[in-house]
């Protein structure tokens, strides 16, 4: 399977755990592991990820809160397949 299927498939579990978990009233995941081609932590074979996201659940949370909650939704994700996390949460 191409990488590229790989990380699809890896954006659609990290879509449906947090949507699962945290009904977001929007969501954005970007693949950004092309950007990091031949990095150290790319050649373990996990991905790079954005996620741009509101939530009533993340609202009036400090961010480092607000990180602790998703990190938690995507523990299982974190173990297997994502290397490095990018976090914005919108109001």
């Amino acid at each position: 399977m191409a990488i590229e299927d790989i990380n699809s498939t890896r954006v659609m579990s990290i879509r449906q755990a947090i949507e699962q978990q945290l009904q977001p009233r929007h969501i954005e995941i970007v693949d950004e592991s092309h950007l990091h081609a031949g990095h150290a932590g790319a050649r373990d074979g996990k991905g790079h990820f954005k996620i741009i996201i509101s939530a009533d659940k993340l609202d009036a949370k400090r961010p480092i809160e607000q990180h602790k909650i998703i990190y938690t939704v995507l523990k299982e994700l974190m173990l297997t397949d994502i290397h490095a996390l990018s976090i914005e949460v919108r109001s």
